[in-house]
This record gives C-alpha cells, sequence and structure tokens, in this order.
C-alpha cells in the first residue's frame, strides 16, 4: 500500500502540525503534500520527504500567505498525486480538495471546515488589519472559496472528525458524515507534581479569537499570579493590558511547558477550540481545567472533577468560576487518569486500524466493479 499524507501548509507548530507529525511516524516512508513548508518555524519535518507546491516559489509566502488565497485551490490540485493507493489528508482548509485517481482511496481528517469560510467569516473580516478598500474585495473572495471548499468535499472518500464538535460543523456545512478519532497527544512528556505554586497559567498561540483578552483582564481584578506562554498576533496588545501580576514566559519548549503545568494551580481555556489539546495536557499534569464550556473542551474536562465550565465568554463570569475553584478538592491522580483516553498510542491503533480497513473495503469495492 502506497501511502502520501496532504496537508494544506506548514507554517506554525500547532495541533494540526502534531497530528501530520504522528501520521508520518505511522507512515514514516509516506511523503508529506503541502502548500509551502517554513522550516524556521517547524523543527521536526526536517529529514521528511516534503513536496511543496509552486507557491512555495512566491515572495513572502511565508509571511504574507494571505495575499496568495486566490491561488491556493489551483495550487492545491496540482499535487501530482497519481503513484498512490491511499492519501491521507490533514486539513482546516485545502488539503482535502486534492485530486485523486478512481483506483485510489482518498480519507480526510478534517481538524474543522474552514472557519474563515464558515463559522467565523464575519469576525475574521473584521479583526484583519487591512485597508478599507481590501475589506470591500474580500467578502467576494471569500464567497468564491466557500463555493470552491463546498465542492471539494466531493472528492473526500471518508471523513474522520477530530471531536464531536468538528463531526457536527462537517453535518451542517458539508452534509457529509464522518467518524471520530480525538487527536494524539504525547501524555509521557508530561507529569504530576506533588506539590503546586501559587499562579494559574494559560497560553497557546495568542492571536484575537482565542481570548486570552478576558483572562487577562480578570486577573487584572482578581490580583491572583497568572502566566501567559505562547507567542502571536495579539502579544503586544495584552501586553499593554496585563498588570503585574501577570507575567509573559514568550514560546517555551515543551519540556518547560510540562513544568509550567504541573506546579500551576490550574489551566485556563477561554476559547471554542475544535478539540484543544493544551487542556488535555494540563490534565496529563494532574491539573485541573477552567474552561469556556462549548466546543472541544466540552468533550474532555469533567465538569468538577478535572475542570470547571464558565458559560458567557466574559471576564465577568470567569472571574467568578475562578474564585470558586478553591471550593473543590481536586484528585491530581483522577485527572491524570482522565486525560489517559487521549493518549498517543491509541490514537496510533485507531487511525492505522481506520486506513487499513477502508482501504481493504475500498479494494473489494473496486474487485466487484471489475467482476
Amino acid at each position: 500500500m502506497r501511502i502520501a499524507l496532504v496537508h494544506d501548509y506548514l507554517s506554525q507548530d500547532g495541533g494540526a502540525e502534531k497530528v501530520l507529525k504522528v501520521f508520518h511516524e505511522i507512515w514514516p516512508q509516506a511523503p508529506i503534500f503541502v502548500l509551502f513548508y517554513d522550516k524556521k518555524k517547524i523543527k521536526y519535518f526536517e529529514d521528511v520527504d516534503i513536496r511543496e507546491s509552486f507557491l512555495s516559489k512566491m515572495p513572502f509566502v511565508k509571511s504574507k500567505f494571505q495575499w496568495y488565497l486566490p491561488l491556493m485551490p489551483l495550487a492545491t490540485e496540482k499535487h501530482d498525486l497519481s503513484d498512490f493507493d491511499v492519501v491521507l489528508s490533514s486539513t482546516s482548509a485545502f488539503a482535502k480538495g486534492i485530486l485523486t485517481k478512481e483506483n485510489s482511496l482518498h480519507i480526510s481528517y478534517c481538524h474543522t471546515p474552514t472557519r474563515y469560510l464558515w463559522s467565523d467569516t464575519h469576525e475574521y473580516i473584521h479583526d484583519l488589519n487591512y485597508n478599507f478598500l481590501v475589506k470591500i474585495f474580500l467578502p467576494s473572495l471569500i464567497h468564491k472559496l466557500r463555493i470552491w471548499d463546498k465542492n471539494s468535499v466531493d472528492r473526500v472518500d471518508h471523513f474522520i472528525a477530530n471531536s464531536y464538535t468538528v463531526f457536527k460543523r462537517i453535518k451542517k456545512y458539508y452534509r457529509r458524515k464522518s467518524d471520530v478519532i480525538f487527536p494524539p497527544v504525547d501524555l509521557e512528556k508530561f507529569f504530576v507534581s506533588e506539590k503546586q505554586e501559587d499562579y494559574f497559567v494559560t497560553g497557546g498561540r495568542i492571536v484575537n479569537y482565542k481570548r486570552f483578552d478576558l483572562v487577562v483582564q480578570a486577573f487584572n481584578r482578581l490580583g491572583y499570579k497568572l502566566k501567559i506562554f505562547g507567542d502571536g498576533s495579539a502579544l503586544e496588545s495584552l501586553r499593554k493590558l496585563a498588570k503585574s501580576n501577570i507575567e509573559f514566559l514568550g514560546r517555551i519548549t515543551d519540556e518547560e511547558k510540562a513544568k509550567v503545568l504541573s506546579h500551576a494551580k490550574a489551566f485556563i481555556h477561554p476559547q471554542i477550540e475544535d478539540f484543544g489539546i493544551t487542556p488535555v495536557e494540563s490534565m496529563a499534569s494532574g491539573r485541573p481545567v477552567i474552561a469556556y464550556g462549548v466546543g472541544g473542551a466540552t468533550e474532555t474536562v469533567v465538569s468538577g472533577v478535572s475542570g470547571l465550565f464558565f458559560y458567557k465568554q466574559d471576564w465577568e463570569t470567569l472571574f467568578d468560576t475562578i474564585l470558586n475553584f478553591d471550593k473543590y478538592n481536586w484528585d491530581s491522580a483522577k485527572i491524570r487518569e482522565l486525560a489517559c483516553r487521549f493518549d498517543e498510542k491509541i490514537f496510533k491503533e485507531k487511525i492505522k486500524k481506520y486506513v487499513d480497513e477502508h482501504y481493504l473495503d475500498f479494494l473489494s469495492e473496486i474487485n466487484r466493479c471489475e467482476l
């Protein structure tokens, strides 16, 4: 079975890229097709057969890739996958739109239907720091991309959703069924500490839609110690907003993150995520999660056991939830046990079995048609 992996583009080190990394660990001989690859931002694919599209030769594509949105459907369709029996795409945007031959099986692991085309279109346009003229023409471009995106789902033989939240979005926007396999968490990197320190922690990719501003506003008023790790476009505005009880750690290593999480009182998760790996990493460290009760966090956090939910996405509600945090007795061993459901080893077994079984079914169907 000759297998190829396809990903949208490699320009950030996020949850989707970690899933792709695990895919490649399962099938180390599989080449990876991407629109472009920023080697400075992602280190763990250095010795891998990465095949980039023509966009990789365009000026400023790594720093200004939004300029090339109109060309991304074409660049995706130009990936030559004719030599492969199975194509496994990892996507939240374009990769599911690849072209495969009739004797090739295409399975798409969907992190979410493209946010800026479907669920978050209006917020995306509003938040972009482009001039007035660009914002006039942007809705027309998004409309055209949405049509291509909807048509592209017909090219997928089987969808895998990374959560039931995404399962519902695939059904809503694409009118397709999907199977759910939760993404992997490398639990071995995280440990339960015998002693906690007097601080809370939050972090990840610091961008506006993740609503770290609510956390900063709540802790400005609480006066409790807060550590924020990560980098992103919203970092400077958060620094200006924050008071002296809030510490910014910047980009940290996995080892540093494991230590910060294991010694914290709790991890704060204020955003809507498709799945949300960092809350599970906090649970793997034996620490509870205070999460906005919408999206992927509702599938991983057990209220009153491994964390608490707040149900209105504003700083006042988060403030009240944090005040109630110490009323609970948190069992680190139990919290860690709940995180084990998402272990990387379980994911590898499930995804390999899924691909193997569906490829055998696909071959059987082809053979029946040839008789």
